[in-house]
């Protein structure tokens, strides 16, 4: 069995963490290859390596004499976790490497990457691990964009007889060495990537959560973990503000049928949450997750005998995409439609917006409504269970809440909900009290 496993940067803090996480690696053999981020904050007020890296790299830019002391801070800290490990290793080639690449304006991805970059270094001298630099097999084009095709050709040769390893997440290079990264979270895709060309049975992503959880733990006090998920039903909440995991970290394994495991280092006895294709496994609950955004607004349009106009909604939409403005729902009824856009991308162009729906359409009414938030009931067990939508609104209702939107996909797989921005966390709490706390 292959494993690969990723490790965030608040597993890889300090050296107390790197133990544990150690720990972890050594407790079962078939976690060959290891994607670590670099190191995060160790206590609230800290600050990340990779933000010391971004003001590091500044200084030297604009030649501010504090960009050596800045630069030793970032040592220190790399330092630190060697005393602490009791390990041999010295990083002063590479750190006056960096600091001449600093100086010669090797730019911000580079400077940025140098966190995972050496991180990966004293993992590797840690586990007694191979180290693999990820510019050598993660491939970018000259303009920044991932080659996907040839990174795994690279990766898999480079990867065929090599037992145990080291890659560094989020960074990249093109073929002829300039350094790229991915956006933040980036290890993830990284670990993705590394599990797809070694066709791994699993892929470990390790973090300070003990899995994705039901709803948001800013709203909701220890709410339920999610023992199993779907892709779908991750795309869905992930969507609507749920994440864990970077988006982008999907593709690479869901291609190949590889699960995703969500785990908690400081709770490795935690089973986490295990991320698939598709599963026959019946969920604990009829919903499997519940998440939302606020900051929406809805345009109404009313016309009459409009389902009769071919091309209404076409042209309707024309007059947004033409303003740069991207719709998240549209439902619609026989004689009336309705477009929620972002407030913050809508408010500086609502009369352009308005004006163009007028010359369009021809509309009877158009009426706009601010403050709204959105809210995803996402769920396969929904499929299953009648009276779903019933129990919601019922939910709902007791809470007092207006709702003001309704839109269920053909899937049956969720439900959104329009309320008003107010009443968001109320109807997240009825929501999450009416399908988990009364089966718990």
């Amino acid at each position: 069995m292959k494993k690969v496993v990723k490790f965030g940067g608040s597993s890889l803090a300090s050296a107390e963490q790197f133990q544990k996480v150690g720990d972890i690696i050594r407790a079962d053999e078939s976690r060959r290859y290891v994607i670590p981020s670099a190191p995060g904050k160790r206590f609230t007020d800290d600050i990340k390596v990779t933000d010391m890296l971004y003001e590091c790299y500044q200084a030297a830019a604009e030649k501010r004499k504090e960009f050596k002391n800045l630069l030793r801070c970032i040592q220190e800290r790399y330092q630190e976790i060697i005393d602490g490990l009791g390990l041999s290793l010295s990083l002063e080639e590479e750190f006056s490497v960096i600091e001449q690449s600093f100086k010669n304006g090797a730019g911000e991805q580079y400077a940025a990457s140098r966190g995972e970059f050496l991180n990966g270094k004293i993992m590797a001298a840690y586990l007694g691990y191979e180290f693999i630099d990820a510019a050598e097999v993660i491939i970018f084009d000259e303009n920044g964009s991932f080659e996907a095709d040839r990174t795994d050709e690279i990766l898999s040769a480079r990867l065929e007889n090599v037992k145990t390893a080291v890659i560094p997440g989020f960074y990249g290079a093109t073929e002829d060495g300039v350094v790229h990264t991915f956006s933040r979270g980036g290890s993830d895709v990284t670990g993705s990537i590394v599990a797809k060309a070694i066709k791994a049975d699993l892929y470990e992503n390790w973090t300070d959560v003990s899995g994705f959880l039901v709803a948001d733990p800013r709203i909701i006090k220890d709410p339920q973990v999610i023992e199993t998920i779907t892709y779908r039903e991750l795309r869905e909440l992930s969507y609507m503000g749920a994440t864990v995991l970077h988006e982008d970290a999907i593709f690479p394994v869901r291609k190949e049928g590889i699960p995703i495991n969500i785990r908690n280092t400081n709770e490795p006895e935690d089973k986490g949450t295990f991320i698939v294709e598709s599963t026959c496994r019946k969920p604990k609950y009829t919903i499997t997750g519940v998440a939302g955004k606020k900051g929406f607004c809805s345009i109404y349009i009313e016309k009459s005998m409009m389902n009769a106009e071919i091309g209404f909604g076409r042209k309707v939409l024309q007059v947004f995409e033409e303003q740069g403005i991207s719709f998240e729902h549209v439902p619609s009824g026989i004689d009336t439609m309705t477009v929620f856009v972002h407030q913050s991308e809508f408010e500086e162009k609502e009369q352009q917006v308005i004006a163009g729906i007028h010359r369009a359409v021809q509309p009877d009414v158009v009426e706009m409504e601010s403050d709204l938030a959105l809210v995803a009931v996402v769920g396969r067990g929904m499929r299953a269970t009648r009276g779903t939508a019933g129990r919601i609104f019922s939910a709902l209702a007791h809470a007092n809440i207006n709702v003001k939107m309704i839109d269920q996909g053909s899937s049956e797989l969720n439900i959104i909900i329009g309320v008003k921005d107010s009443d968001f966390e109320t109807a997240i709490k009825a929501i999450y009290d009416i399908f988990i706390m009364t089966q718990i």
